[in-house]
């Protein structure tokens, strides 16, 4: 056996085993081997990892400077463009006549007509009781076959006299007193007369009538009623019908207006359009709303109630202006804008004012000149001062 024997000064034997010794450090040497390796494979992974990452932040950076995104723009020139005002506004008889109580008044007896009726001039609405004027007329009546007999009296009594003057018999003085009694009673028959009929024209205006043919739009009597002298509001009345929706539009708008202009009105609720003229133009402004009324004239129709609201289109000529797609109009919390393209391809904003907007496009009031080229449709993709490649679109003619 391999072994060393040493002897200490304290005399203690010490026995070294030599194949153990080696063994120890065989295991040492290849434990720092698979931590050497180890080591080594980490390095490698974590270096491989990071070689993809830098080769595509390597080529975003070249993709950035060269990919450049292409974009379809158009050039929208100038146009002939209709220039349609719109405006919202109320319904309204165009003449809305109240109907009250022209006579005396009295308790309602009957009314003969309801809201939603048509009527002719002069008709009568309702009528109220009269039993105490007509008692009151036959006693003027009276009055008036009175006067007449002691008119017919005095007369007599005057020619008995004017004969008797000539014999002597009566003075002058009598027949001119004879004479004044005459004139008396007559005046007194005109008296009765106009009182007769007075109350007679009285009991006509018990009766209230239209004052015009139209519509009757609202009734505010009831038989029974009690109604005062010069009673107002029973009755609301559309002369001949005829109504008309009252748009208020801005100073702007008001000065392109001309009494005559057609007019498109669409009451809300329906589906269909009735065609009116502007009849009246405001020649004032209102101070707090700064704008002017623009009243509409339009024939009645069953979708037409007054008290309603509706949309108006007034066709106020013709304008030059650019027209772009809708798509190319975009808008936001600071307005409307579109993005045009400058001299070195980069995208610009630019605040732009809508005029007309139907199915052809968007006519543009103010912010272009029509010779920009303008983003089509990839606005909502796109950033100030980002570069683009433009394909041009033709304009729509």
């Amino acid at each position: 056996m391999n072994r060393e024997t040493r002897l200490e000064r304290d005399d203690t034997i010490v026995v070294v085993d030599g194949a153990r010794r080696r063994r120890n450090m065989i295991l040492a040497i290849v434990g720092i081997v698979l931590v050497l390796a180890l080591a080594w494979f980490l390095f490698n992974r974590a270096n491989n990892e990071a070689t993809p990452a830098a080769d595509t932040a390597a080529a975003a950076g070249k993709g950035g400077a060269g990919n450049v995104p292409t974009v379809t723009v158009i050039v929208p020139g100038q146009s002939q463009v209709a220039k349609i005002i719109t405006a919202t506004g109320a319904l309204a008889a165009r003449r809305d006549q109240p109907v009250g109580a022209a006579g005396q008044g009295g308790r309602v007896t009957a009314v003969l007509v309801d809201a939603g009726t048509w009527v002719r001039q002069g008709q009568t609405l309702a009528t109220v009781d009269r039993s105490v004027q007509v008692q009151t007329s036959a006693q003027l009546a009276a009055a008036v076959e009175s006067a007449r007999a002691n008119a017919a009296l005095a007369q007599n009594e005057y020619d008995r006299s004017a004969a008797l003057v000539g014999r002597g018999f009566v003075s002058k003085a009598d027949l001119d007193r004879k004479k004044a009694a005459r004139d008396q009673a007559q005046a007194q028959v005109r008296v009765a007369q106009a009182q007769l009929g007075a109350t007679r024209a009285g009991i006509g205006l018990l009766d209230i009538r239209a004052p015009s043919a139209g519509l009757i739009l609202q009734r505010n009597l009831e038989v029974g009623q009690v109604i005062g002298a010069g009673s107002q509001g029973l009755f609301r009345l559309a002369a001949g019908g005829e109504m008309e929706m009252r748009a208020g539009l801005s100073q702007q708008d008001l000065a392109a207006i001309r009494v005559g202009m057609p007019v498109s009105v669409t009451p809300i609720g329906m589906t269909s359009s009735i065609t009116g003229r502007v009849w009246q133009v405001a020649p004032t402004i209102d101070p707090q709303s700064r704008q002017g009324e623009v009243r509409i004239a339009i024939p009645y129709s069953q979708g037409i109630r007054p008290g309603g609201f509706a949309e108006a289109r007034i066709s106020a000529g013709a304008t030059t202006a650019p027209l772009l797609p809708q798509s190319a109009v975009q808008s936001d919390g600071d307005g409307n804008y579109v993005y045009v393209v400058n001299a070195k391809n980069e995208v610009e904003r630019r605040g732009v004012k809508i005029g007309v907007v139907d199915e052809n496009g968007a006519s543009i009031v103010a912010g272009l000149s029509g010779q920009e080229m303008v983003v089509l449709s990839a606005g909502p993709f796109l950033n100030p001062g980002q570069k683009i490649n433009p394909k041009r679109q033709a304009a729509a003619n």
